[in-house]
């Protein structure tokens, strides 16, 4: 069949050959150019028209797109502003936070310290107490005992000749006064 086909082409190429057929009316020219030409004067009002609304329509678009623009950047502005401000506002605070902790700080070592040499005073007070009482008490047991021991030595006795010699100081010492 493909056989059949391509002899067949060949023959009609043969027999009319390739070139242009000049007759206007068996080509219908005429009626094309005047299609043609119908169209660009009835369609250039209606599509101009189309086309003019289409061109307002983008411009009004491309226009309103930037007083968006302008308007976000203004708001922009005074957001950075307001954020620029906050950030300084955040810093102020920070070092007021930062002062007001170190005096707090301050407060509490001083605090501390002066706790410290008061604890060390009443220690120091209850450490002299202790001592005083200690010493008191060591007086009291050293005159205890050497009571104890003159009174064993007066127990034992005294000779006569101490006796004497004892009473002749006191009376010396009466006298003297």
């Amino acid at each position: 069949m493909i056989r059949n086909f391509v002899l067949l082409a060949s023959e009609a190429v043969e027999h009319s050959g390739f070139g242009l057929n000049t007759d206007i009316l068996e080509t219908n020219l005429i009626n094309l150019v005047i299609v043609i030409g119908l169209l660009i004067y009835a369609g250039r009002g209606f599509l101009g028209k189309i086309l003019s609304a289409r061109l307002e329509s983008i411009q009004s678009a491309i226009a309103d797109a930037e007083k968006r623009q302008k308007d976000a950047s203004d708001k922009l502005a005074v957001q950075q502003g307001k954020l620029a401000q906050a950030k300084t506002e955040a810093d102020n605070l920070r070092q007021k936070a930062e002062a007001d902790a170190k005096h707090a700080a301050d407060l509490i070592l001083a605090t501390v310290d002066a706790d410290i040499a008061r604890l060390r005073e009443a220690a120091d007070q209850e450490i002299a107490t202790e001592q005083d009482r200690v010493i008191v008490q060591l007086r009291q047991q050293v005159a205890e005992k050497a009571l104890a021991s003159v009174q064993s030595y007066f127990d034992r006795g005294l000779s006569e000749s101490t006796q004497i010699e004892l009473i002749d100081r006191s009376i010396a010492l009466l006298s003297s006064d």
